[in-house]
């Protein structure tokens, strides 16, 4: 007989044992979740009619999430523009144009590292693309491999920050109770400070580093800058101009109101399918001829929209103009050999990263309903509670157990099985801190997640530098040349992993870095996925019965634990 407190340990042990097998980590939890289960119903703890919630909630929750259909238009679109060069463009304008400073290639790398993360979202092609163009120049003028290594992997991951990352969509999916949600457009808003932080805090270090040991950060030849004056300032707009139209695309509309989280993100796979368009030379003068009025009749249609009241029929008939120039430009597209093979694997890629979501949602669904139906949440619960310390001691141990877990989980992972376990707690412990920045009760509720998950965000950005396990450090150990020691690679991620924690002490002693943009007295709201579905009463004529036969559980799929038995 296994006492009901020791159930949830135990389940958390047996998912570690599983995982350090090297099980699947989406199967890990389902089997998990399904062993404890039935050993719960043998026991009593809750009956077999519990279980119902487990189908219920993935259908529910999982599949008919409209939030969730933002992750594979995201990541069709990043990868799109990681094949298409544009990283190539703007790392090469950029670094001529700040090479000439003691540092600038760093800078540069900083700079077109944050304009990326806004527009692509993938770490992995991120730190690929500028390794493979920048590590070589950087050796050439005589960086020191430490920082050229460090930096190149740390402006990579700066992308899981920047919106719109794919961690701020699945924590806004994770990241809600009962009486509040942290939305993707409040976690969109709330992670755009401290990344601007985090971009002026790699800056800061690049220049004291510039200071103290310039021979580490050497200055570019002024005769291997090329062209200077207006041809490079040209350049460089040629690529941050297309990018910050798409970055308004996908951002823009979503904060101003105009776009939900998905249909900003299907703007976005589009708006990348044209931009790759447009920049493969096979796309002639005819079809650039159809681009410019496309945009002449989006033009036309915003100002006449904005400024004349009764030209709705002009409006729609210039919207109309624009889908014919779209649809023509994505024929084309389907046209040109190299673009129709960069559009498909494009697509393969995305279909494997949203498989792998998909399974590991499921996963966590039933580990979640069979954990929290053996009071997993009030062992988490009391677990934090007890911590001395009040919120600063709870935020310490989180931030801790989040960076321990990140040297063997994939972020993913900890936001699928941690996260919903925190959520609750973090609300309760931290929302009364926010009350007199929020303004009332509900917007602190809502605003405590936004923190904590823009929190854990920032944290999560180590399981990618880290040694010895960071992804990142791996990608650029597979690209750089055989010259850069493995060495050089681990030792000089450390100190911009030192950069990432100041950023997470920095984000939990200021609130407002998250809070600045917030909406004040008004609370999220529990949208897509959470479903509320409740058992008719019984008839009072039945049996009086043992409460677990009697009372069939309230299926609640925004909180497992209020389906358990009472």
């Amino acid at each position: 007989m296994i006492p009901l407190e020791m159930m949830p340990p135990l389940m958390f042990g047996g998912l570690v044992v599983f995982m350090l097998v090297g099980f699947p980590v989406a199967f890990s939890l389902l089997a998990v979740g399904l062993f404890f289960g039935f050993i719960a119903i043998a026991q009593g703890f809750f009956g077999v009619p519990f279980l119902q919630a487990v189908p219920q909630r993935i259908f529910g929750s999982v599949l008919a999430n409209d939030l969730l259909l933002a992750i594979p238009f995201f990541t069709f679109m990043g990868a799109v523009l990681e094949k298409c060069r544009l990283a190539e463009d703007m790392l090469d304008s950029m670094g001529r144009l700040f090479g000439g400073v003691r540092g600038g290639l760093g800078y540069s790398v900083i700079i077109v590292g944050f304009i990326l993360g806004a527009i692509t979202g993938t770490v992995a092609a991120q730190v690929i693309a500028m390794a493979m163009i920048s590590l070589p120049v950087m050796m050439r003028y005589g960086y020191h491999m430490r920082y050229a290594t460090g930096v190149l992997a740390a402006s990579g991951t700066i992308t899981q920050l920047v919106p719109p990352s794919l961690v701020l969509v699945v924590l806004a999916d994770q990241l809600k109770t009962p009486t509040a949600a942290a939305d993707v457009g409040s976690m969109y808003l709330g992670a755009w400070g401290p990344s601007l932080v985090q971009i002026g805090l790699f800056a800061l270090y690049t220049f004291i580093l510039s200071r103290v040991k310039p021979q580490w950060l050497p200055p570019a030849p002024q005769n291997e800058l090329g062209p200077r004056g207006w041809a490079l300032w040209k350049q460089c707009l040629q690529g941050i101009v297309p990018a910050a139209v798409l970055i308004f695309m996908v951002l823009g509309t979503m904060m101003l109101g105009v776009a939900t989280p998905t249909e900003s993100g299907a703007m976005g796979a589009l708006g990348a399918v044209i931009l790759a368009a447009l920049r493969h030379p096979e796309f002639n003068g005819r079809d650039k001829i159809f681009f410019r009025i496309g945009m002449a009749a989006l033009a036309a249609a915003a100002l006449l929209g904005a400024f004349v009241e009764g030209a709705k029929p002009v409006v729609q008939g210039a919207l109309a103009v624009l889908y014919v120039c779209v649809a023509w430009i994505v024929i084309r597209a389907s046209q040109i050999k190299p673009l129709r093979d960069l559009i498909v694997l494009s697509y393969q890629s995305t279909m494997r990263l949203t498989a792998m979501v998909v399974f590991i949602l499921i996963g966590s669904t039933c580990f979640s309903v069979v954990f929290q139906g053996v009071d997993g949440g009030l062992w988490v619960e009391h677990l934090f509670n007890g911590i001395p310390g009040g919120w600063i001691g709870f935020l310490l141990v989180v931030n801790l157990f989040v960076f321990f877990l990140a040297f063997f989980l994939d972020f993913f992972e900890i936001a699928f099985i941690v996260v919903p376990m925190l959520a609750p707690v973090a609300q309760k412990v931290l929302a009364p801190q926010l009350e007199p920045l929020m303004g009332s009760p509900e917007a602190a509720a809502s605003a405590a997640l936004v923190w904590f998950g823009v929190m854990l965000c920032v944290n999560m950005q180590t399981s990618f530098m880290h040694p010895p396990f960071g992804f990142a450090l791996f990608y650029l150990r597979g690209v750089a040349p055989k010259e850069v020691k493995s060495s050089d690679i681990y030792w000089g991620a450390l100190p911009w992993v030192g950069l990432q924690m100041l950023m997470v002490l920095l984000v939990a002693a200021l609130p407002q870095t998250v809070t600045a943009f917030l909406d004040r007295g008004t609370g999220g709201k529990v949208e897509s996925g959470d479903l509320h579905i409740e058992q008719p009463a019984a008839p009072e004529s039945l049996p009086a019965q043992k409460q677990d036969d009697e009372q069939q559980p309230e299926l609640n799929f925004s909180q497992p634990e209020e389906e358990k038995k009472k």
